[in-house]
């Protein structure tokens, strides 16, 4: 089915992959409230976030984004700038709109800091592989597994509480939501 793990030597070897479909840069709630009907009406949704990096020891800095997918659409909140709309702590509270993410929780103990709410509808693929056997945890390595293809990190510790976003992490961000649900697919097409 799909080998349990791989080598920085062999995911070097695999084409480059990235989101390439629209991107909605959202800082506004107003911005939000416009998008978030279509985003309610999904069943299934890649998720990840990104927060400032700190290189100092016991510095944390709150979520400055929060990415949502679904293959063809891509959303970044910038929740640091526009704040956590009700629509938004609904939508991360229901179950019925499966959240598909790596490393959840830490994204989510991020995020409950940051305001209260009670998670729902989550999975994490770190846990979610094993059942296939594959053992690796990273997205990056899950991708050359499940997907054949790689994925850039180049953008990883850039600064995401920046007054504008370059192009670069646009897609460095779209692609880590939408590159979950990717092999989230591909995983359920397996067990069909």
């Amino acid at each position: 089915m799909f080998q349990s793990e791989i080598t920085k030597e062999e995911v070097a070897d695999l084409e480059l992959i990235q989101y390439e479909g629209p991107i909605k840069l959202i800082d506004t709630e107003e911005g939000f409230l416009k998008e978030i009907p279509h985003i309610n009406e999904q069943s299934v949704l890649g998720f990840d976030t990104e927060t400032r990096p700190s290189f100092k020891k016991g510095v944390v800095y709150p979520t400055a984004l929060i990415q949502i997918s679904t293959l063809d659409q891509a959303w970044l909140l910038r929740v640091n700038r526009m704040g956590y709309p009700p629509e938004l702590l609904d939508l991360l509270n229901r179950e019925e709109i499966l959240k598909v993410g790596l490393g959840l929780n830490d994204d989510l103990r991020r995020l409950r800091a940051d305001f209260q709410f009670e998670p729902g509808g989550f999975l994490d693929l770190q846990q979610y592989v094993g059942a296939f056997r594959i053992e690796e945890k990273g997205l990056k390595k899950l991708s050359g597994i499940v997907l054949g293809r790689r994925i850039s990190k180049s953008q990883q510790v850039s600064n995401w509480d920046s007054d504008l976003l370059t192009e670069a992490q646009l897609r460095y961000a779209a692609t880590d939501a939408w590159i979950c649900l990717k092999i989230y697919n591909r995983l359920r097409t397996v067990l069909s």
